[in-house]
């Protein structure tokens, strides 16, 4: 069965043909070798040639040494002097082992022209080359020619496919692989297995990456370091913390944990923030004997350096140095973009002096981390000598150098400057060709200070001349119209980007389905959500929550409700955003138990509400007249770290002057004044209507707080107690006036 799927896959790639421009390929398995006679060549012409092919045998072999056989073994096939078998195997193996891909490809395109069989190596050596050009389907066909010249399929050319697969983003195919080769019985080592966990891992798909361990364990082989290593990383990257950990209890309950794997669980503490966590485990490692290397002292030093421990960077870069471990560029341009993050951009760009001084490798990545950096403090002059720099050090700057300058001068509002450098970008051919980024970040500029007629001249331009290559210059101008309500416009940009074959991605739905929302229109945002989750990108909880928050507002709830579920139900995960807008929409109906329910179940997903959450509770319980659990609300607020806003006072304020409680009225005043909270205009309206409306005002005015803020209100008097009592003694005269 297996044998008669991978001939027709051969018959089927016999007829592919690849482009000119990639023409090494062309006509890769169209060859009849069967029916093709070589010419014979003389014996002595023969021995000539091969005589030369023994430099092949000696080591090292050196470039040059390959580039010269290579080039007799071209002279001699177009001469009719064709190597022996052997031979023309043994070149192509050695050109693929030293990485030399493209002259290995040519050597086997014309063994195969001239009717050269293929050894089991050679092929195998194919496999290589194919999944370096990244043709990994194409590397599956060889399994079929393995199998048709009576050899067994390896594991180690199963391995070769399933990295090219996984590399190149097809991990499903992977997967489909490693099945088929495990039913067709080839051994599969801890290799595949391992190489299949790290695509799924890459793709932050962890389920998938450890039902491969448990089928690794299946088959009797027990994960090993690797495994567990990519498992580990994976998990720290999505930020599961307490998973990763889980493997770590496990693996030291079988293995001995290394320096790779050390610094993999300190990278990963320090992505995570947690620099405590990730010393305890420096020191547990010396601790154990292992020696830290260059990769854990950078993870450590970049984290400690980002949080600002600049005595203890400094204490362990020096211990770095004591240990005969050098630092390298990725150590310094790690701390070089902590202190930008920390905004000590001096501190920067003393350690980018030191590097100059001591004449340490700088890479484009060590110069564009200083660039964004002094960008982001404003000191485009700063960056731009840098720029310079590059240039008088003969290190030329990539468009993502450009980018980040002319990110800084539409931050600072100077877009007339990015203009000027996004028309030097296109004109100077020793600056880097602007890419869709540029135009992205400039029409952004543009369309931020309403000059959206300037933004679509350049966009046509640059479809004009074929340089817009994605749809984010589109997002941007699609956004801008519907900002400005301009719905037709918005679709009109819509039909263009089909018509130029671009393929839409998630936020250019996230920004149209947005702005249709805020238009009002929402069954249009509806439309593009539907399509969106039926044939464009994958939806995110933004969407949902854009489209959730919409639907509240217009009252229809049940369909918001509806969303909510299938949210839950899907690939995306709700954040306490998705919650809040439920919660809100569950109270404002009046249910309740069902909000309790969502805050219960809010909690067990592992999210804690935030003050949006509190404040909408307080709100909507105040405003149904139910005074406790407001209070109960507004007491774990606190307690939980939150300070209250004038919105929730307001909320309180109400809800206990229309129950008539004046205690509960007062002990609120004081709790404000204590807080030391801002008052505004309508809380200053609504203390007032709260001790206008408490029997003899005028008495409780005296046990009322003075108010330290010197905040005035509509009329322009602070709040106080006299002003309290002024307020009353006015209101009291109008009323009397007014009555007959």
């Amino acid at each position: 069965m297996a044998v008669t799927m991978f001939r027709k896959r051969l018959f089927l790639n016999s007829c592919f043909y690849l482009p000119s421009q990639n023409n090494i390929f062309s006509n890769f398995f169209s060859s009849t070798p069967d029916l093709y006679l070589a010419p014979v060549p003389s014996t002595k012409e023969l021995d000539m040639v091969e005589s030369q092919m023994k430099y092949l045998s000696q080591k090292p072999i050196t470039q040059i040494q390959l580039r010269n056989v290579f080039g007799l073994f071209e002279r001699s096939v177009d001469t009719g002097i064709i190597p022996s078998e052997p031979n023309c195997n043994f070149l192509f193996q050695v050109l693929t082992k030293n990485k030399e891909y493209k002259m290995a490809f040519s050597v086997y395109k014309r063994m195969t022209i001239h009717g050269v069989l293929s050894s089991y190596l050679s092929l195998s050596a194919l496999v290589e080359c194919l999944v370096h050009f990244c043709i990994p389907q194409l590397a599956m066909s060889v399994i079929g020619l393995i199998l048709k010249h009576g050899y067994r399929v390896h594991v180690y050319v199963v391995n070769l496919i399933l990295n090219g697969f996984c590399c190149g983003g097809l991990v499903v195919k992977a997967e489909d692989l490693l099945g088929e080769m495990d039913r067709n019985g080839v051994l599969l080592d801890r290799v595949s297995f391992n190489t299949l966990i790290k695509g799924f891992s890459r793709e932050k798909k962890l389920s998938e990456a450890m039902s491969v361990k448990k089928r690794m364990e299946c088959a009797k082989l027990d994960p090993d370091l690797v495994t567990y290593n990519v498992l580990m990383d994976g998990y720290f990257m999505v930020g599961q913390v307490d998973q990763a950990m889980v493997l770590w209890e496990e693996m030291r309950n079988r293995l001995e944990p290394d320096v790779i794997v050390y610094s993999t669980l300190i990278n990963g503490f320090c992505s995570n923030g947690d620099i405590d966590r990730a010393s305890e485990f420096f020191d547990e490692m010396l601790t154990r004997g292992v020696s830290p290397n260059n990769i854990t002292y950078t993870c450590l030093i970049i984290g400690l350096c980002k949080k600002g421990k600049l005595d203890k960077t400094k204490t362990l870069f020096n211990d770095m140095i004591r240990r005969g471990i050098r630092p390298d560029v990725v150590t310094y341009t790690g701390m070089i973009g902590g202190l930008c993050e920390l905004g000590k951009t001096e501190k920067a760009v003393e350690l980018f002096h030191f590097m100059l001084e001591k004449g340490e490798e700088l890479s484009v990545t060590t110069y564009n981390t200083l660039i964004n950096g002094l960008c982001k403090v404003g000191l485009l002059d700063d960056a731009f000598r840098i720029l310079e720099l590059m240039a008088e050090k003969n290190m030329k700057a990539d468009v993502v150098s450009y980018n980040m300058i002319l990110k800084g001068l539409c931050g600072m509002g100077k877009v007339d400057g990015a203009l000027k450098l996004f028309n030097s970008m296109k004109l100077n051919k020793n600056h880097a060709e602007p890419d869709s980024w540029t135009l992205t970040t400039l029409l952004q500029g543009l369309c931020k200070e309403g000059r959206l007629t300037k933004a679509e001249i350049i966009s046509r331009e640059m479809v004009k001349y074929k340089k817009l290559r994605d749809v984010g210059p589109y997002t941007v101008l699609i956004d801008a119209h519907l900002k400005m309500k301009n719905v037709k416009k918005a679709m009109c940009l819509w039909k263009e980007v089909f018509q130029l074959g671009l393929i839409p991605d998630s936020l250019i739905y996230g920004a149209t389905i947005d702005g249709l929302c805020k238009c009002g229109l929402i069954n249009m945002a509806k439309g593009f959500f539907m399509k969106m989750r039926t044939n464009g990108p994958t939806t995110s909880t933004f969407d949902y929550n854009t489209l959730m928050a919409a639907l509240c507002r217009e009252g229809s709830l049940e369909q918001a409700r509806s969303l909510f579920k299938d949210l839950i139900s899907g690939n995306c995960r709700p954040d306490v955003i998705s919650y809040n807008v439920i919660i809100e929409s569950a109270i404002k109906s009046g249910d309740i138990e069902f909000s309790n329910e969502l805050l219960v179940d809010m909690q067990q997903m592992g999210l804690k509400p935030d003050a949006w959450t509190f404040s909408i509770l307080i709100n909507r319980f105040s405003k149904l007249g139910m005074m406790e659990e407001a209070k109960s609300v507004f007491d774990r607020m606190t307690a939980c770290g939150f300070s209250p806003n004038v919105f929730d006072f307001d909320s309180l304020l109400k809800g206990f002057s229309a129950g008539g409680k004046t205690e509960e009225i007062l002990e609120l005043l004081h709790r404000m004044a204590d807080s030391g909270v801002v008052i505004d205009d309508e809380l200053t309206s609504t203390i007032l209507m709260c001790i206008c409306g408490i029997p003899e005002a005028e008495n409780i005015v005296k046990l009322l707080p003075s108010f330290n803020q010197d905040i005035s209100n509509s009329n322009g008097s602070s709040l106080s107690r006299n002003v309290l009592l002024t307020e009353l003694q006015n209101r009291a005269a109008k009323l009397q006036t007014s009555t007959p």
